[in-house]
């Protein structure tokens, strides 16, 4: 049977009228909650993806396994009564990234263990990517190293996943790396046609060569570059002209999606043409969390007028003083003045505070933040004053002016906008 993935995208999974799909990159449980809602609202199925740095045998970041990361995202399902027959479970950049810094063999042999890991958990859709070079080698290699690198991944995917649910995957990654540019940018080179298909063909050759022709008939996306990403100030916006070429590539028969990363932060108008264009699968994630921390610094102000408490206690001061005093999520990628980094820590578009709600810290401090608002009415002109986008949903009565549902509201404006852009109209 083919994967939801397959169904949703040849609209015959429970997606009536969806021309593609979006794939939230997360492992935050408020916009997973909030996500799973949203998808329980409007009746479609719903792809969560971990990647490998957030989620791999060692624990990742987030300090879950494979295993971990399924049951604490269905427990939040049966919170909010999903159905977990239409939850997708998603691996992302699936390779030897985590490990880099060791020799090749060593880091390819810790990624063989993490996607068996993901297969063996019932993750159905696995995105394979080799393609960063590890120590002593290139930062990119050749599609023939890839390829001959992905052949070993998905062996020992194959090996691990249950006989019955086979992964489906995706293979090919973008430029730059993941997770958003480290600078201001104003150009992103589309990747050529002749590459791509250039993609496609040498990891064909590697899979039938290696005895896999069966996984390679499970490929059903390649990850490229159609011209969109964003750097800590900025985003480069899709524009179809750019991509035509790239996007006619699909009108040949060869079988495949394509699937567009860093689409966080484009205008509705873009993500529709994105799928209209062919670039079936859309991966957001940053601009959830980016939306989520939007919200409660809005909440942090709010209640700095209602309850207020000494600046050293707000939320802003308590991940200020966190982030500084555990830089390494930042400090490679944040740079300028102490003004300019100080900014950036908060307010980037690559949103790196991310990594820090996880945190007991950061957890505490929110909590705190809550709990001075826990019982308070929030006059809607407070609203209108530092939650201006959510204002108009509050006025109409469309929201509940409560913290809970001015958060899960943030998130969720987002989750529309993708919403529309991968249905019919």
């Amino acid at each position: 049977m083919k994967s939801t993935v397959v169904q949703a995208l040849s609209g015959q999974a429970n997606n009536v009228g969806r021309l593609g799909f979006f794939s939230i990159c997360t492992a935050h449980p408020v916009v997973i909650e909030a996500a799973l809602r949203h998808g329980l609202v409007r009746g479609v199925d719903v792809l969560i993806e971990a990647t490998c740095n957030q989620v791999n045998q060692e624990g990742g970041y987030t300090g879950m396994t494979p295993a971990d990361f399924r049951q604490f995202v269905e427990h939040i399902a049966a919170k909010v009564g999903f159905n977990t027959e239409h939850l997708i479970l998603g691996g992302d950049h699936l390779g030897p990234v985590p490990w880099k810094k060791l020799a090749a063999d060593e880091a390819m042999a810790r990624a063989e263990v993490m996607v068996a890991a993901y297969a063996r958990a019932g993750f159905r859709k696995l995105h394979i990517d080799a393609s960063m070079g590890c120590d002593g080698e290139p930062e990119m290699l050749s599609d023939e190293v890839v390829a001959q690198r992905a052949v070993r991944l998905v062996r020992s995917a194959e090996a691990a996943a249950p006989r019955e649910n086979p992964p489906f995957y995706v293979i090919g990654t973008e430029v730059p790396v993941p997770g958003g540019a480290l600078e201001v940018i104003d150009h992103i080179e589309v990747t050529r046609p002749s590459a791509a298909l250039h993609t496609i063909n040498v990891h064909r050759a590697a899979f039938e060569q290696a005895g896999l022709a069966t996984a390679f008939d499970r490929v059903i996306g390649l990850v490229v570059q159609p011209g969109v990403e964003f750097g800590h100030q900025n985003v480069i916006v899709y524009h179809p002209e750019r991509a035509r070429d790239l996007s006619n590539l699909l009108s040949k028969g060869h079988g495949f999606v394509f699937e567009a990363h860093s689409t966080d932060y484009q205008p509705a108008s873009a993500l529709a043409a994105l799928v209209r264009d062919g670039f079936a699968i859309l991966k957001v994630g940053p601009g959830l969390t980016f939306a989520y921390r939007e919200a409660l610094y809005g909440l942090d102000a709010i209640a700095q007028v209602l309850a207020p408490t000494p600046e050293s206690e707000t939320l802003d001061a308590s991940m200020e003083h966190l982030m500084v005093a555990r830089p390494e999520y930042w400090e490679k990628y944040y740079h300028g003045t102490e003004y300019e980094i100080r900014v950036q820590r908060h307010f980037s578009y690559s949103d790196r505070i991310r990594y820090y709600w996880a945190l007991p810290e950061a957890k505490a401090a929110v909590n705190r933040l809550l709990e001075r608002l826990d019982g308070v009415t929030i006059p809607e002109t407070l609203i209108s004053q530092y939650l201006a986008t959510l204002y108009p949903a509050v006025r109409s009565g469309a929201v509940q002016a409560t913290p809970q549902g001015l958060l899960e509201y943030a998130v969720s404006r987002v989750l529309d906008v993708y919403h529309e852009a991968v249905i019919s109209s």
